[in-house]
């Protein structure tokens, strides 16, 4: 009666502390955790077998069925399964210091050694150059800092992504330009860096953020056809004493702007209506104004790269 009544209390002890644990960890736990709650082998298979708990790793459990844990809870089983040390890392560190959404199902984790067991779902990436300064910890998930995201995003993705995420990153103020440059110092001959440093003097250069995927397609296109590359989003100051505008792209010299329409922004009447009268304002200060749509530029990418050179060269 006596043991039956400790063994009970245990248990319930160990509920408590599983509860304040889930709280902390997006509701998942590593094996090593459970155990250091009190719980046995034979009650965690137990709790397992009964739907308590849910296996979503080696040695990673959750209180909910994996297919219906929250992003950050997929994080963090990714993190817990690689073992002590490791990182959410990469495409998966930007997703969570929010400089760029990403729709991979595979998970981007960091091992500061050349070990590390590899699981499905996780791209597991092992470094010998990861500091305990590199990292850092965001809504409790152990996580790469932002220079140090930037440095692998590098390593792993176009220059123009990069670029992307370094202006979502300064626009958020998580820049840092000395832990840029600590890292740069420290990777200096890798490939990654050499694309860091590229994507950084693309920025200096004037590349400012698209607001859309739509415009950062039709930059693409600029580039692709060789035109002079238009200042991106760029407020334009007329002489008609009304506010600023801001337009998708601009060339100042040649005073043309490119608008890109998506519904999302330009699909309400009063949107429509702003939208005119902006037009009105530009044709009357001298601006030649031209309108795209999503489907044009995908539909029909070579004529709108025509329209585009012979525009600028007409202007």
């Amino acid at each position: 009666m006596v043991a039956e009544k400790a063994e009970n209390m245990a248990g319930y002890s160990a509920s408590i502390g599983l509860g304040l644990l889930a709280a902390r960890q997006e509701g998942v736990f590593s094996l090593a955790q459970l155990k250091r709650l009190g719980l046995s082998a034979s009650a965690i298979h137990k709790r397992a077998q009964g739907g308590r708990l849910y296996r979503v790793y080696q040695a990673v459990y959750s209180l909910a069925p994996p297919e219906l844990l929250s992003r950050n809870g997929r994080f963090m089983a990714a993190v817990l399964a690689c073992g002590p040390g490791a990182v959410l890392s990469h495409r998966s560190a930007a997703e969570l210091h929010e400089l760029l959404a990403s729709a991979r199902s595979g998970i981007d984790v960091t091992v500061p050694n050349r070990s590390g067991r590899a699981h499905q779902g996780i791209n597991l990436h092992r470094s010998t150059t990861l500091m305990p300064t590199d990292t850092t910890v965001i809504d409790n998930i152990p996580c790469t800092t932002v220079s140090r995201t930037a440095l692998d995003l590098a390593a792993v993705s176009p220059q123009r992504r990069v670029e992307r995420a370094l202006t979502q990153g300064e626009i958020l103020g998580k820049l840092d330009a000395s832990a840029l440059k600590d890292q740069l110092d420290r990777n200096a001959k890798t490939p990654a860096a050499a694309n860091l440093r590229a994507a950084l003097r693309a920025l200096t250069g004037g590349t400012t953020p698209t607001w859309s995927r739509f415009e950062e397609r039709f930059l693409a296109l600029c580039r692709r056809t060789g035109v002079p590359q238009p200042e991106v989003n760029a407020w334009i100051v007329l002489d008609d004493g009304e506010p600023a505008i801001r337009a998708d792209f601009a060339w100042r010299a040649e005073r043309v702007v490119i608008e890109t329409d998506g519904r999302r922004y330009h699909s309400s009447r009063r949107a429509f209506e702003t939208d005119r009268r902006r037009d009105q304002r530009l044709t009357v200060a001298g601006w030649r104004v031209i309108r795209l749509t999503w489907r044009q530029l995908e539909e029909e990418p070579r004529r709108i790269e025509a329209l585009l050179a012979g525009l600028l060269r007409r202007r």
